[in-house]
């Protein structure tokens, strides 16, 4: 059974009201069981209407648990956007296809000279992204990390979804992870975002992450767009994913980002409204429902916000970044896939994490962890 079956058997809008349904009572229910383990109908309390009024008591014990689980370190990594060519047609993307922007795909000096502002700012883990494009497959992926493992221990990717060969193939070439966005889990919502290309296949996004377990890959980023339908909803079924995976391929490691719409090249479209507490909500319900998944907060948000959510459950953030190809060794001729919204340097929040008591950590693992021996390593051997 893949994560599809399971998917069609839970109607979004039912999902919607059962959520929009739970009492206080519930809630209650849910924050006496976290010791023991919740289960999703737990998750459907925690993000209810009905929790908002335990939202102090509810970040109270997602600090706890991520202190116990986690101490007080965030993990900080940055993204290094390879390519802005996409063959979809997204209504809330700066990449889409429809939009008239110059594109570029880096050659190789281009990504050993952005590889090197990183590395030249403490960057030890990179997260390479590109738009959807046989232009950049997995030919280009593999050429890529062999040009970035010089300068980092730590590399993965968000990219579109590939064949399950194909992640194998870049698993035993050192990748150590791969975050896939489901975007919204709405199916009556999805086309109207999607409009052309290889995204508009909801389904095969959808078993993205069955194919990343399945080819053995380390660590699976998971996440949600917030501000395409419902976010309760989402973010449920979100946690029913996340709890599927788990379960099925237990070896790996899984992550949750927490996008939100951000400003971007294009028509202007309808959203619905998350707000930065609908999102404090959301961090502290997954770290009840899971003590062991990583939770990340990209530059989207303000710093202010990013500050606080440190003491809220969060353990990995990105710093530094940018959204266009080329983006930090100069080149500004390439249009941001979205708005920063945080624009501090990597010094300026490590610095702000080691004022606050945590440590910044770089570098998540050795490289042979992901069976790339060191060249200092392979020549002295």
């Amino acid at each position: 059974m893949s994560f599809t079956e399971v998917w069609r058997q839970h109607d979004f809008a039912a999902t919607s009201r059962a959520i929009q349904a739970k009492t206080a009572a519930d809630v209650r229910r849910a924050l006496g069981r976290v010791e023991t383990g919740l289960d999703l109908d737990d998750l459907q309390a925690l993000l209810s209407p009905a929790a908002t009024p335990f939202l102090e008591e509810m970040a109270q014990l997602s600090h706890r648990r991520t202190v116990e689980r986690y101490g007080r370190t965030i993990q900080i990594f940055a993204p290094l956007y390879l390519t802005n060519v996409c063959a979809n047609v997204c209504t809330y993307c700066g990449f889409s296809a429809q939009n008239r922007i110059p594109r570029r795909i880096l050659n190789a000096d281009e990504i050993r000279a952005e590889a090197a502002v990183l590395h030249a700012r403490g960057i030890r883990h990179v997260l390479f992204v590109t738009g959807e494009s046989t232009r950049a497959g997995r030919d280009y992926f593999l050429e890529a990390l062999r040009l970035l493992r010089p300068d980092f221990s730590n590399l993965s990717m968000e990219v579109q979804p590939i064949a399950e060969e194909d992640y194998a193939a870049l698993a035993a070439a050192g990748l150590s992870g791969v975050t896939v966005f489901q975007e919204t889990y709405d199916a009556a919502a999805y086309p109207r975002f999607h409009l052309k290309g290889p995204k508009a296949d909801m389904a095969w996004r959808l078993e993205t992450p069955d194919r990343l377990g399945r080819a053995g890959l380390k660590k699976i980023g998971l996440g949600a767009l917030y501000g395409l339908s419902d976010w309760r909803t989402d973010a449920w079924f979100l946690g029913l994913h996340l709890r599927y995976l788990e379960r099925r391929y237990w070896r790996t490691r899984y992550s949750i980002s927490f996008p939100r719409l951000r400003p971007h090249a294009g028509a202007e479209i309808e959203i619905v409204p998350t707000t930065e507490r609908d999102l404090v909500q959301a961090f502290c319900a997954y770290r009840l429902f899971s003590r062991e998944v990583e939770l990340t907060l990209s530059t989207r948000e303000s710093p202010r916000f990013r500050n606080h959510a440190i003491r809220l459950g969060v353990t990995s953030m990105s710093a530094g970044a940018r959204t266009n190809p080329g983006g930090y060794a100069a080149a500004d001729d390439s249009l941001e896939q979205f708005a920063i919204n945080d624009d501090r340097s990597c010094d300026e929040v490590a610095g702000f994490l080691r004022s606050e008591g945590y440590e910044p950590v770089w570098k998540d693992w050795d490289p042979a962890y992901d069976g790339q021996v060191p060249a200092v390593f392979s020549q002295s051997t």
